[in-house]
């Protein structure tokens, strides 16, 4: 009989007396890994960000990468025109391109423009660019996670079959497979806006948005009559607490669950789902 006084293991010590049993494929260990989190072995946040882990071996560079068409990029001929553009899109990191995009010249840091501001007469953009890193659009993240590491790169070109420049993917796009996403100062947790656009068609939206404001935005119709906010709708509709990545189609939206603990949602991706057109008979 185990001793009053003796203090029980931590969590990761219980997780693998609970895992003793050997799993026999992926999806028995993640049925394991769901019972440990039913028996409280495991909180919300550790399970999420374990199922990431073993999704990142799954996913390539093509799955997770900005594509070329929503690259943000300077040209070098433009560096007196360029700072507005750096300010407003907040990266810390930029490709620079000669004549299109396929022309990569190199990758350009926002804090090297500092010394654009000591001396702007004399400031040589070709001269401060670090080399580019290139990947295939077919490699797997978990691969890339280890260049990154290894090259101290955080961003790499994506060149697709024929050499072409595809897209690009950050060390933070990785990363943000496994914790969730990674918000900075320019984020939606620190912005006033409860509805920000991302990429493509579509919007970070905070939990917490009354339900009005949410339809008055993407005009839909939902009731705020039993719930008042876009989070509790979402509640509602589920009727349990969801997990980072779950997904809910309502009203022609599809609604995801960018970040959410045991207790709440607090993050949504919203995006339009584009119905199919008919094909009339002739």
């Amino acid at each position: 009989m185990e001793e009053p006084s003796k203090p029980r293991g931590n969590w990761l010590e219980r997780l693998s007396a609970f895992l003793l049993r050997e799993p026999e494929d992926r999806e028995e260990l993640v049925e394991l890994l769901h019972g440990a989190f039913e028996r409280h072995l495991l909180d919300a946040e550790a399970l999420g960000m374990i199922e990431g882990v073993l999704s990142v071996g799954e996913l390539t560079v093509r799955d997770v990468m900005v594509p070329r068409s929503q690259m943000d990029v300077i040209r070098v001929d433009e560096v007196d025109r360029f700072l507005p553009f750096v300010i407003d899109t907040a990266h810390s990191r930029f490709p620079v391109i000669g004549n299109d995009k396929d022309d990569v010249l190199g990758i350009l840091l926002a804090k090297d423009l500092l010394r654009y501001f000591h001396q702007p007469k004399t400031f040589d953009l070709k001269a401060h660019l670090r080399p580019a890193l290139f990947v295939p659009e077919s490699k797997p993240l978990n691969m890339l996670l280890r260049d990154f590491r290894a090259t101290r790169n955080h961003m790499a070109l994506v060149v697709d079959e024929y050499g072409g420049i595809a897209g690009l993917v950050t060390i933070e796009d990785v990363i943000e497979q496994i914790v969730g996403d990674i918000e900075d100062e320019h984020d939606l947790e620190e912005a006033d806006d409860a509805i920000v656009p991302v990429r493509g068609n579509r919007f970070r939206v905070k939990a917490t948005t009354e339900i009005a404001d949410f339809n008055a935005h993407f005009g839909t119709a939902f009731s705020d009559a039993e719930v008042d906010t876009v989070g509790g709708l979402l509640l509602s509709k589920l009727c349990h607490l969801p997990k980072r990545g779950e997904m809910l189609e309502l009203d022609e939206l599809r609604i995801t669950v960018m970040r959410a603990d045991s207790r709440r949602v607090h993050l949504l991706l919203v995006e339009r789902v584009r119905a199919e057109p008919e094909n009339n008979a002739q």
